[in-house]
């Protein structure tokens, strides 16, 4: 685990952590997994009002039923102009029939909150940052999951959360694909930054 001694240890902690897209099969040791967990339980929410509900999923069945379940959802869609380049992406390549959304990660938390309250994007987002900085600092891999948010009312894989567990007001607003690298530790050069300006007033 990273030790960090001062807020510059931590600026740098946080530009490095990277999304991992690639991972070993080997399992996550369920005290590390319930560490990340408990760094997203721990996240500020709106009001404190606390309405997130994580589902760890490590069956590899389960994992396996879901991405043919949003391969079959991607499939059916088609391409637009302007659409967001990650689900046009998606869509892609789920028509060519190889594409799994979860990067057969070993785990995937799925993160949601009730369906009708108007912060459960900010507060999951808050807590998948807190999740992603953790597993950063217990060398795991980890990567942020749009496409269960994408296909929140696709009757199929409602069908399967409620199966697995999500109530029946609740919608997955992200997810987190978790594991060890399969080059073995994380990648941790930071990225540029392009963009994300700043204008100081004052």
């Amino acid at each position: 685990m990273r030790e960090l001694k001062s807020g510059q240890d931590m600026l740098d902690f946080i530009r490095s952590r990277r999304s991992t897209r690639s991972f070993k099969e080997s399992p996550v040791d369920r005290a590390l997994t319930e560490m990340v967990l408990e760094a997203g339980r721990y996240a500020p929410s709106g009001g404190n009002s606390q309405t997130s509900h994580f589902l760890v999923i490590q069956d590899r069945e389960i994992l396996d039923k879901l991405a043919v379940l949003v391969r079959e959802a991607f499939a059916g869609m088609e391409i637009t102009e302007g659409m967001y380049p990650s689900m046009a992406n998606s869509i892609r390549l789920s028509k060519g029939g190889k594409y799994v959304f979860h990067y057969n990660a070993p785990v995937l938390i799925l993160a949601a909150n009730r369906k009708d309250y108007g912060n459960s994007l900010a507060d999951i987002s808050c807590a998948l940052e807190n999740m992603m900085l953790m597993a950063n600092a217990l060398d795991l891999g980890s990567c942020w999951i749009n496409q269960l948010k994408w296909l929140n009312e696709d009757e199929k894989l409602l069908l399967l959360e409620r199966e697995l567990g999500m109530k029946e007001g609740e919608r997955v607003f992200g997810a987190l694909a978790l594991g060890w690298p399969a080059s073995g530790a994380p990648v941790r050069d930071p990225l540029p930054r392009k963009g994300n300006e700043v204008t100081w007033i004052g």
